[in-house]
């Protein structure tokens, strides 16, 4: 927390000025951008006029009279608890809180805090150690390209700012090759993580992600993001391309279809076809569908399925869209999970150590979605997922199951996807895209107040 003190009159800059960079030296916190109302105004600044202005206020500006030089506090609103109680918790009186909490809310609506807001406050207290401390500034991000700060003016006012960054919307390109793994190479280069989810997805229908990748295999993903002049990410969109050693899939929303879905190169819908397997992440498989000696019990019996040894946690997903069939204890598979999908097949998981939000019998699930986490319950030596597949009430490999995939676009349809491809084959070309992004009002914690 830089000092500075709003009651000594500065040298070469205007009382103004300073209190207006005053605001700015309180550090900034994560939330959702909107436009805060009323606010005073301040003229979008890029980050190098911000860092300019803070060191001439820091080199004209010493710890206030009689008090301590002003140390960073950082304040989280409480379950139940209000604006102002928030405030007081910082040391500051309830005169001071509640001066504080009007003139926050001469911008937002404070009645509709939500608990988990954080923000940040500079707290002076007397050198003497008696008396009450003295709120110098606070900061409160209102959303990730923006923030309102409050600041002493010379005579001991309290002021409102509203500070804003410029924000760019970008279509990224992401081109790399594979090290360690897909997900790391991706998120290294600048991919989020529902971008790589979205493309793992998307791969896992045509490779088995921890034994067909190697390292040195090329990708590339695109999507839409807004980033600020600072380099931070505000705000991500849906994953728009993805390659993976040649496979290629293009979002395309089909006229009349609820939600847009992925397509290949020749307009074939991919939607249907069933994941190789239902972990993303895996160490390794431990024991194939066959003959094998048991561990626990050492007898060689059939193995009607696939394990995969994992860490504890490990997310399950769907292999295909489906309904559950079962998610209950049984036997030495523990905690176990049937689902039927849509293609006739049936799969199964077993030794789980939890289920998926919202899973239960009768529940309909999605391809890619997490049904389950993997664990050690039942007869199991150590975590991993025990997986296998039926057709026609019969255990059948899960490594040899090829399923069709869906049907191809036509008419009206297949011409919207080619010049939607021809779009994104474009920017692709081009290495990406940039413009100016218009910023959307949305709420975090608090919402605008009411003029």
């Amino acid at each position: 927390m830089a000092q500075f003190d709003p009651r000594r009159q500065p040298m070469r800059l205007a009382p103004h000025c300073l209190t207006a960079v005053a605001a700015i030296s309180v550090a900034l916190i994560a939330g959702r951008a909107y436009q805060p109302a009323q606010a005073e105004e301040v003229p979008a600044l890029s980050s190098d006029q911000m860092a300019a202005m803070e060191a001439k206020a820091f080199a004209a500006a010493n710890a206030p009279a009689g008090l301590t030089a002003p140390e960073a506090v950082h304040v989280q609103i409480r379950p139940g608890e209000t604006f102002e109680q928030a405030v007081m918790r910082t040391g500051v009186t309830r005169e001071e809180a509640s001066a504080v909490a009007a003139t926050v809310a001469n911008a937002f609506d404070l009645g509709d805090l939500r608990a988990g807001l954080k923000f940040e406050t500079a707290i002076a207290k007397p050198r003497d150690g008696r008396g009450d401390a003295r709120l110098i500034g606070l900061t409160m991000r209102t959303g990730p390209a923006s923030q309102l700060t409050v600041s002493r003016s010379f005579d001991g006012a309290l002021r409102l700012r509203s500070l804003e960054e410029k924000v760019t919307h970008e279509t990224v390109v992401l081109k790399g090759d594979v090290e360690r793994s897909l997900s790391s190479s991706a998120r290294e280069m600048g991919a989020t993580a529902s971008i790589v989810r979205a493309a793992s997805r998307l791969f896992a229908t045509k490779f088995d992600m921890q034994r067909d990748i190697r390292a040195s295999d090329e990708f590339t993903m695109v999507f839409d993001r807004e980033i600020t002049e600072g380099g931070r990410t505000v705000n991500v969109g849906d994953l728009m391309y993805a390659e993976l050693r040649g496979v290629t899939f293009y979002r395309f929303q089909p006229a009349g279809a609820k939600e847009a879905q992925f397509f290949d190169a020749n307009g074939k819908n991919l939607r249907s076809a069933m994941m190789r397997t239902p972990l993303q992440t895996f160490r390794r498989v431990s024991s194939g569908f066959g003959v094998r000696t048991h561990p626990i019990s050492g007898y060689r019996k059939m193995h009607q399925g696939i394990d995969f040894a994992a860490t504890t946690g490990t997310p399950v997903v769907a292999p295909a869209d489906g309904v559950v069939v079962e998610a209950r204890r049984w036997g030495g598979y523990g905690n176990w999970l049937r689902i039927r999908h849509n293609n006739g097949l049936e799969s199964g998981y077993g030794h789980l150590s939890r289920y998926g939000s919202g899973i239960r019998a009768g529940q309909r699930v999605s391809q890619g979605q997490v049904v389950a986490f993997v664990g050690s319950t039942g007869a199991s030596t150590g975590p991993h997922l025990h997986y296998e597949l039926w057709r026609s009430g019969q255990r059948i490999n899960p490594a040899g199951v090829r399923t069709q995939e869906g049907t191809e676009l036509a008419g009206a349809d297949l011409a919207a996807f080619r010049a939607e491809k021809a779009r994104i084959d474009r920017i692709i070309a081009s290495g990406g895209q940039k413009r100016p992004a218009v910023q959307q009002a949305s709420a975090d914690g608090l919402r605008p107040a009411q003029g």
